[in-house]
């Protein structure tokens, strides 16, 4: 049966009906309705999905993004994905152009000093913006409590209004909005899945290595991710909906 994917008129009704839900009920909805659909995955939250969706649909569709500045760490933990879900994982990788006169005409850390809208933009947004324009649908490990100031009002199933075109609605699917820190990792724990060792040593959200560090103890998950900016800045444009005004 081929999806039928979600209208318009629609959207609004089926995230409210679904508002609820646990996961896996969103997931089978996603993957009744859509047929060219795909998960994002870079952390903890998203191993989660691939373990679940993967017992719904074993041929799922995965990518991540490698910026060429992630830790060492989070390459070997992509490899480990890779092998216990048998993923033909497709890796992103940015224009080397782009990258190339980024880091000529500003250096390697241009980011410190002037935000790192623009790094994020040609390391993750372009080949996200690229690698979306091949799926209707796509589906990511957001959870309202991640950022007060950016996710707390993250539905469940939304229009991506920061990757839609004029002919196209892209439709995305968060089925763990709801879910905390701890229901992620009860789950981790509950059925063995694998997860960065960073997470090991005080990292909690892990993004490339020079925009992120462990936190302390008691300090918010995201603190640790571009520390030097405002809370109410720390999207790097994957979810740039998110922010007040964001497309």
């Amino acid at each position: 049966m081929v999806g039928m994917g979600i209208a318009s008129a629609e959207m609004d009704g089926l995230a409210a009906e679904y508002a609820t839900r646990e996961p896996v009920a969103i997931l089978e909805l996603a993957f009744a309705r859509f047929d060219k659909i795909a998960v994002s995955f870079s952390g903890a939250e998203d191993v989660v999905l691939i373990d679940m969706a993967t017992r719904l649909r074993p041929d799922l569709a995965v990518f991540c993004l490698d910026t060429g500045r992630l830790h060492g760490e989070t390459y070997r933990f992509l490899e480990k994905v890779r092998a216990r879900y048998h993923l033909a994982l497709d890796v992103l990788s940015p224009d080397t152009v782009a990258v190339e006169r980024l880091v000529r005409e500003k250096g390697l850390f241009s980011f410190y000093e002037t935000g790192h809208t623009e790094c994020c933009s040609i390391r993750k947004v372009m080949p996200l913006r690229k690698k979306l324009a091949t799926v209707d649908a796509w589906i990511t490990g957001q959870r309202k409590d991640q950022s007060p100031g950016t996710r707390a009002g993250v539905p469940v199933i939304q229009a991506d209004t920061a990757f839609s075109t004029a002919e196209r609605t892209l439709v995305k699917f968060n089925p763990l909005a709801n879910w905390s820190s701890a229901d992620v990792w009860g789950y981790i724990r509950a059925n063995d899945v694998p997860y960065n060792e960073l997470h090991e040593k005080g990292f909690t959200s892990i993004g490339c290595e020079p925009c992120t560090r462990a936190v302390l103890p008691n300090q918010h998950e995201r603190e640790g991710r571009w520390w030097w900016e405002e809370a109410t800045k720390k999207e790097c444009g994957l979810h740039i909906g998110n922010l007040k005004g964001g497309r």
